[in-house]
C-alpha cells in the first residue's frame, strides 16, 4: 500500500508541474503578437525522490525586427529596456516601442504611459527624428536641417533580468529586489525608428510543447486512474 500510496504522489506532483508548464505555454500562444514579448519557459527538474519541480525563466533573447514606416515606431536592436511612466507615477519598463503622440503632445505608449521622463513634440512640428542613441529632434520646414533637440529617449538593463516582474499584458516589466536597480546605458546606438521588435516566442516550438504536454497529462490521468481502481479493489478486498 506504501507503494501505491508514493506512486499516487508523484503522479499528482507531476501533473500539477505539467499544469503550471502548460500556463506558461499558454501564455507565450496568447502573446505571439505581443511587441517585445519575452518567451517564458518552464525547466522541469527531477529530484531524489521522484518528484518533478520545475523553476519559470524568460528567454531575454531579441525578438524579430519589423518594418512599420511609421515614425513613431521604436525597436531595441541590444539588450535593455524604455522606462516608462503611468499617470500615476509608476514606473516600468517596455521593449515595445509603438509610441504615440498623446495627451498635451508628449510622446507615449499606446496605453498612455509618459516615455522617459516626459518628450513633448511640437503642434506645428514638420516633421521629427528619433537618432539611434535615443535624442528626439523636431524640424519647423523641409529647410530646417539642424533641428531642435526635444528629450532623449532612455534605455536601462538590469543586473538580473529574470528577477524583473512581468505584467498580465506581457509588454512591460517591473523591477524588483532581486533585479537590482535599472542602470542607464550612456553612449548607444541601439534605438531603431520605423520599426518594432516582435515576441520572440517559436510558435512551432510552442505547438510542439503543447501537444507533448497534452500526451503527458493524459498519461498521468491514465495512471492515476489506475492507482484508484487498484486502491480500491484493495479495500474490497480487505472487507471480504
Amino acid at each position: 500500500m506504501y507503494n501505491l500510496q508514493g506512486l499516487i504522489t508523484k503522479n499528482i506532483s507531476n501533473a500539477s508541474s505539467m499544469f503550471e508548464r502548460l500556463s506558461y505555454v499558454g501564455t507565450n500562444f496568447a502573446n505571439y503578437n505581443t511587441n517585445g514579448y519575452k518567451n517564458i519557459r518552464f525547466e522541469q527538474i527531477l529530484s531524489d525522490d521522484g518528484l518533478v519541480n520545475g523553476v519559470k525563466r524568460t528567454d531575454y533573447t531579441q525578438g524579430g525586427m519589423k518594418l512599420t514606416g511609421n515614425q513613431y515606431d521604436v525597436a531595441l536592436k541590444e539588450e535593455g529596456f524604455i522606462p516608462v511612466v503611468s499617470q500615476d507615477g509608476e514606473v516600468a519598463y517596455t521593449r515595445d516601442g509603438s509610441f504615440k503622440r498623446g495627451k498635451d503632445g508628449y510622446l507615449m505608449t499606446n496605453d498612455n504611459w509618459i516615455v522617459g521622463a516626459g518628450i513633448k513634440l511640437p503642434a506645428n512640428l514638420y516633421k521629427f527624428q528619433i537618432k539611434p542613441d535615443g535624442k528626439v529632434y523636431s524640424y519647423d520646414s523641409p529647410q530646417d536641417s539642424k533641428g531642435k533637440c526635444l528629450g532623449t529617449i532612455p534605455v536601462v538593463r538590469f543586473d538580473c533580468p529574470e528577477g524583473l516582474q512581468q505584467d498580465t499584458h506581457g509588454n512591460r516589466v517591473f523591477a524588483t529586489s532581486e533585479s537590482g536597480e535599472p542602470q542607464l546605458i550612456k553612449n548607444h546606438n541601439m534605438i531603431a525608428q520605423n520599426y518594432l521588435e516582435t515576441s520572440n516566442t517559436n510558435i512551432y516550438s510552442s505547438v510542439n510543447d503543447m501537444l507533448r504536454l497534452n500526451a503527458s497529462m493524459l498519461a498521468s490521468m491514465s495512471i492515476l486512474k489506475l492507482a484508484d481502481d487498484l486502491y480500491n479493489k484493495s479495500i474490497n478486498i480487505r472487507e471480504a
